[in-house]
C-alpha cells in the first residue's frame, strides 16, 4: 500500500491521516485488506488499525514506481494488490475479485486494475503477479538507472493486464471536495447503516460479520414488545451472550433468536392481559 504522497492539492496535508467517517483514509484501506498473509504500507510509520509491516523508498518521495519496489522486497507472495491510501470506499470483494481475476485469467494476464467513470486506468487500485512487477521493475532501473520519478504508467506498460470498470472503489480523495464528496456519501440512507458497522468494529477491534437485519429486527420487536429502552440494552446482551458461547455469527444468530422469542412472548402476554375474559372480566393473566 502506497500512503506517502505530498498531498499537494490537499495543501500538504496528512492524506493518510484525513478521517472520512470517523475512520482514517489509511485504516479504511486497511479495512479492505484484512484477509491478506501481510500488508505492507510504504509511509513513515504511525499508528494504524491493524499491524501492518512500514517500508520506504528511497530516497523518501522518490515516486510511486519507487515506492512499490520498497513494498514489493518485503513479500514473497505470489500476487499482490497494490493500492493506495485513499480509497474511501474500497471494500474487501473488490480486493477479492482483482486478485481472482489474476490468478484465474488466462496464462499471460499479470495483472487486473480498476478503471474510473471515465474508463482511465488505476493501477494503485489493482491485483498483479509479483514476478511480474519484478521484472518490470529491473527493467526500468536498467533503463534509466533507477526508479525515482518515474510515472507508473512506464511501469504498466509492460504488463499484460484485465481491467474491471468501478467507478466507485476506485474513487479517490485528492482534493478537499473529493473528501467531502465522500464525507457525504457515506451518510446517504443506503450507506450508513453499513458505514457505521464498519466503522464500529473497526475502533473495537472486532472481525466479525453479522446478519444486521436480524439485529435490527430485534431491537424493533424489544422497543415494541416491551419498551424503547429495551432496545439497546437487549442487543448489548445479545453481544454479550454471544460472546460468552465463544463468539461467531452463529453465537450471535443464537442469541439473538432467544430474545427475539422471549420479547414475543412479552408482547403476547401484555396484549393477553389487556384482552377481556370470558363473561367479561378482565383477564387476569
Amino acid at each position: 500500500m502506497l500512503a506517502g504522497g505530498a498531498a499537494r492539492r490537499l495543501g500538504g496535508a496528512d492524506k493518510p491521516g484525513v478521517r472520512v467517517g470517523g475512520r482514517a483514509l489509511l485504516d479504511r484501506v486497511l479495512t479492505a485488506c484484512a484477509g491478506a498473509s501481510a500488508t505492507v504500507v510504504v509511509a513513515g510509520p504511525r499508528p494504524t488499525v491493524r499491524p501492518v509491516v512500514w517500508a520506504r523508498e528511497d530516497p523518501p518521495g522518490a515516486g510511486p514506481v519507487a515506492a512499490l519496489a520498497a513494498g514489493l522486497r518485503h513479500t514473497t507472495a505470489e500476487y499482490v494488490a497494490v493500492l493506495s491510501a485513499d480509497l474511501p470506499f474500497l471494500h474487501g470483494a473488490t480486493v477479492r475479485r482483482l486478485l481472482t481475476a489474476v490468478a484465474a485469467g488466462s496464462a499471460g494476464t499479470e495483472g487486473a486494475l480498476l478503471t474510473d467513470t471515465d474508463g482511465r486506468d488505476q493501477p494503485l487500485v489493482a491485483a498483479y503477479r509479483a514476478a511480474a512487477l519484478r521484472r518490470e521493475l529491473a527493467a526500468l532501473a536498467d533503463a534509466h538507472a533507477g526508479l525515482t520519478g518515474l510515472p507508473l504508467r512506464r511501469l504498466t506498460a509492460g504488463l499484460r493486464l484485465v481491467r474491471v470498470p468501478d467507478p466507485v472503489a476506485s474513487f479517490d480523495c485528492d482534493t478537499w471536495d473529493d473528501i467531502a464528496t465522500a464525507r457525504a456519501r457515506i451518510r446517504e440512507h443506503g450507506h450508513v447503516l453499513d458505514e457505521w458497522i464498519s466503522a464500529a468494529k473497526d475502533e473495537l477491534g472486532i472481525e466479525l460479520d453479522v446478519d444486521t437485519a436480524v439485529l435490527l429486527d430485534l431491537a424493533r420487536d424489544a422497543a415494541h414488545g416491551v419498551a424503547r429502552p429495551a432496545a439497546p440494552l437487549t442487543t448489548f446482551l445479545v453481544g454479550y451472550a454471544a460472546a460468552r458461547a465463544g463468539g461467531g455469527p452463529e453465537a450471535v444468530a443464537e442469541a439473538a433468536r432467544k430474545a427475539a422469542a422471549l420479547a414475543l412472548r412479552w408482547a403476547e402476554e401484555g396484549a393477553a392481559g389487556t384482552a377481556p375474559a370470558p363473561g367479561g372480566r378482565p383477564d387476569a393473566g
